[in-house]
């Protein structure tokens, strides 16, 4: 018989001093065509510091003359684009904005050359988020890669890690602000720490994922066989079956969640065109959503809630965020059973975790388990690493998230004011909950995945009050329709806290003041031990 074999293509060789560059990008095309003047002009800073050291560089795929940009916007895409780069090839992914990493990630999994990894640090578009993400994602699948990231690409420091890399095919970052968490000794918070931690694995808990894998977020699932282990499962819901209960709310029961912020003080900037304003419409989807995901979560007797929203419901109805940061709330609307029997979860903020990322939805819920047991508000969310630049001294973050913050951050429901998401990336709208974290001790966190097990980092942090020319100058730089929150790390700088943390979100939590800030990381490091995470301790810690 004649059989019929593929076709084993030639390798490429790789000419001396030559990198291939690839650029990651998003699945909305809308946001792609925005970011690619961005996109453009970092790539011919980075072609330029490489040709200073005699390299050259050889972009993997045109610009598609249909789109106008340059970006590998789908999976089956990306597969395409590594045919035509030489396994052994150095390659260098730059990301000026938000990447879907899964576009990306079939490619660099089997790529055989160094891989270094590149952003813009900037406000305006989200590269260096689109940066932690990718990270994350390699870090968790176990790819060796080194990465980078400058506000220009001319300072000493962005030089000197590209001639490492180079002439090594690696870059080495300072990491002496990380450490194991070490034996702890006996404490009330240690104790109670480990008595929570015994609990979730006895009792176990059950988290609700509305459709996994958001924006292509592949470092933000966690594999069963890791995750039940530390007494947590997951129920995989359909964000179609959120939608279809949206639809058994009625208009009375979402008027009365709206009736209920306009009283405790909260604003909307609300307009008439659906297509670029907030509308009465909108929110009344939004608050139907709230309504819906607390009742399946009744359903199935979830302790956290995930709603993944891009892609899945982008194009159904306005964006998920309003009732995210409701759910997030110790003070919010009650929510009753079908039957008007029960108020479900009275009293308690009910953990959600944004964008279905699950090493949130297991920060939210030791959080809520800790603070709660301490006595204190456990109203927790995660923010994007959005941004940062020195004031006064000091650096000061940028964190924003799109709007799913819980109202007591802000320091209640009366400071928050109502925006539309941005018709780019939300052409339903929607409404945020936009305004100023108020200043506070806070505790930050991230878990993730690295070497095939749990790990968590935990850290310091104070929220800190700007002037309002500042504030506004940092918002109008990023999104100013999302919330904000000024943050200063506790013994952690720019270049440290890039270089290790594993994921584009991180976890926030404030605490009474600073004493019980400290008792609390203490007592959540001890539940997380207890639940067999990996705890390292990051920048100024008081253990």
């Amino acid at each position: 018989m004649t059989y019929t074999f593929p076709d084993t293509p030639a390798t490429a060789p790789v000419a001396p001093k030559t990198a291939y560059l690839i650029a990651s990008g998003d699945l909305r095309e809308s946001a792609n065509v925005a970011g690619w003047p961005t996109q453009a002009t970092m790539e011919a800073d980075i072609t330029r510091a490489f040709e200073a050291l005699g390299w050259s560089i050889i972009r993997a795929n045109g610009i598609d003359p249909e789109t106008g940009h340059g970006f590998i916007s789908s999976q089956r895409m990306g597969l395409e684009v590594f045919k035509t780069i030489p396994a052994d090839a150095p390659l260098i992914v730059a990301e000026a904005v938000w990447q879907y990493s899964h576009h990306v990630l079939a490619g660099l999994r089997t790529h055989e050359g160094p891989i270094l990894t590149v952003a813009n640090f900037a406000g305006d578009w989200p590269g260096l988020v689109g940066l932690l993400g990718l990270n994350a994602g390699l870090t968790k699948m176990n790819k060796p890669y080194s990465t980078i990231w400058s506000v220009d690409f001319t300072d000493d420091w962005f030089a000197a890690g590209l001639a490492e890399w180079v002439e090594t095919g690696t870059i080495t970052h300072d990491d002496s602000h990380v450490r194991a968490l070490p034996e702890l000794p006996a404490s009330p918070e240690r104790d109670l720490g480990y008595a929570l931690g015994d609990q979730l694995l006895r009792d176990k808990a059950i988290i609700g994922v509305f459709d996994e894998g958001c924006m292509g977020m592949y470092n933000a699932i966690f594999d069963d066989e890791l995750l039940n282990k530390t007494g947590i499962y997951k129920e995989r819901l359909s964000q179609s079956a959120l939608y279809a209960e949206m639809l058994r709310v009625t208009d009375e029961e979402a008027a009365a969640v709206g009736a209920w912020l306009t009283e405790k003080g909260m604003t909307f900037r609300l307009g008439t065109d659906e297509a670029t304003e907030l509308t009465e419409t909108q929110l009344q989807w939004q608050y139907k959503m709230y309504i819906a995901a607390l009742r399946i979560s009744d359903d199935f007797g979830l302790d956290a809630v995930g709603i993944q929203y891009q892609q899945g419901l982008k194009d159904l109805v306005p964006a998920s965020d309003l009732a995210e940061g409701i759910l997030n709330s110790t003070e919010r609307p009650p929510v009753f059973s079908r039957d008007g029997k029960r108020e479900l979860h009275a009293g308690r903020a009910f953990p959600h975790f944004n964008e279905a990322d699950e090493g949130v939805a297991v920060d939210a819920l030791v959080t809520d388990r800790v603070w709660t047991a301490m006595g204190m508000v456990p109203d927790n969310t995660l923010h994007d690493v959005r941004w940062g630049e020195e004031y006064d001294g000091q650096f000061v973050w940028v964190y924003e998230i799109s709007g799913s913050v819980p109202a007591s951050h802000l320091g209640g429901w009366q400071n928050a004011e109502g925006w539309r998401q941005d018709p780019v990336f939300f052409p339903a709208g929607g409404s945020t909950i936009n305004g100023i974290s108020k200043p506070g001790e806070l505790v930050l966190s991230r878990v993730f995945i690295a070497d095939d097990q749990l790990q968590v980092d935990i850290f310091r942090g104070s929220a800190i009050e700007l002037p309002a020319e500042e504030t506004e100058r940092r918002k109008q730089a990023t999104n100013p329709e999302w919330p904000i929150a000024h943050v200063v790390l506790h013994g952690v700088s720019r270049d440290q806290f890039m270089a290790r943390h594993k994921a584009n979100h991180v976890q926030m939590v404030y605490a009474d003041d600073a004493q019980s800030a400290d008792k609390a990381l203490l007592a959540k490091a001890a539940m997380f031990e207890r639940m067999g995470l990996i705890v390292n301790l990051i920048g100024d810690v008081a253990i």
